[in-house]
């Protein structure tokens, strides 16, 4: 028989791998417990069942994809319900947290009996009858299990190392990307308030213009993502703790981005500020 899997959320990323897997003949469990009209409405069209925290207890693979922040959380709300049900769900983390987190989430899960295994999501939500997708990297002693969902349409991966191999593999990368767009956002405002954002722009359209046009990409979707990335700096900036620097270049990125959110959020002076610096190409 075809395993069942829940998604808990349906954000942009958990209905679209939800979605993903109803595509391959999956029935997929949700729950919307407190969850807005918007996410309502993106888990239906997903085919995603709504379900209870029991009937979700009741499933073959429990997939936590939610911002950071709220990943123990999960793992607290559903314990009681995992402990009590038969089934024993995989319990996946596939949240951007640092290994750490991963480690306090997999102290609230062992109790209950699950099998835990660690994840991490790189790349964007797939999209309805696109074969290709975001890759899962996994890790821990049971990760295996996992890999079944390979044949369901996931891009799974598996790693070699510690149960949080996966998550420090998306920290790195994460640290990497978003770290670097936060790096650039600053300087294309810095040169627009310093009256230098055409000498800047047409400086990295000849001598980085690779880094110019990933930046242009990357930079024109990041203010609506700006929120969820906050928390990301932070666990980021706990995986590299022992570095003091680097915990302070990415508390620095969590803070530029909680400004770029809340700017996002009202008047939009530096989102539109930024975004003109983007469109300069275009212009020219």
């Amino acid at each position: 028989m075809n395993p069942v899997v829940a998604v808990i959320a349906p954000g942009m990323m958990g209905a679209a791998v939800g979605g993903r897997l109803v595509e391959h003949g999956l029935k997929v469990l949700t729950s919307l417990t407190g969850r807005s009209a918007e996410t309502k409405e993106r888990a239906r069209a997903a085919g995603l069942t709504v379900a209870s925290d029991e009937e979700i207890a009741a499933a073959d693979f429990l997939l936590s994809i939610l911002p950071p922040g709220d990943a123990v959380n999960l793992a607290q709300r559903f314990a009681p319900a995992l402990t009590a049900s038969n089934a024993k769900p995989i319990y996946v983390d596939c949240n951007a947290v640092s290994p750490p987190t991963v480690e306090r989430v997999a102290a609230a899960i062992a109790p209950t009996g699950c099998t835990f295994v660690d994840a991490g999501i790189i790349g964007s939500p797939p999209k309805p009858k696109d074969p290709t997708g975001p890759r899962f990297y996994a890790s821990g002693p049971h990760a295996q299990k996992f890999a079944v969902l390979k044949d369901y349409g996931l891009d799974i991966r598996l790693l070699d190392g510690p149960l949080t191999a996966a998550s420090a593999m998306k920290m790195s990368y994460a640290g990497i990307t978003k770290g670097t767009q936060a790096l650039g956002a600053v300087m294309m405002l810095a040169a627009t308030r310093g009256g230098s954002a055409d000498a800047l722009f047409a400086e990295l359209k000849s001598s980085q213009p690779q880094m110019l046009a990933w930046l242009q990409r990357s930079l024109s979707i990041m203010p609506p993502k700006a929120y969820r990335w906050v928390a990301e700096m932070h666990e980021i900036a706990d995986f590299v703790g022992e570095d003091p620097a680097g915990h302070e270049l990415y508390t620095g990125a969590a803070h530029f981005y909680e400004q770029i959110a809340r700017d996002f959020d009202g008047n939009q002076q530096a989102v539109k500020a930024l975004q003109a610096f983007l469109d300069k190409g275009a212009k020219s």
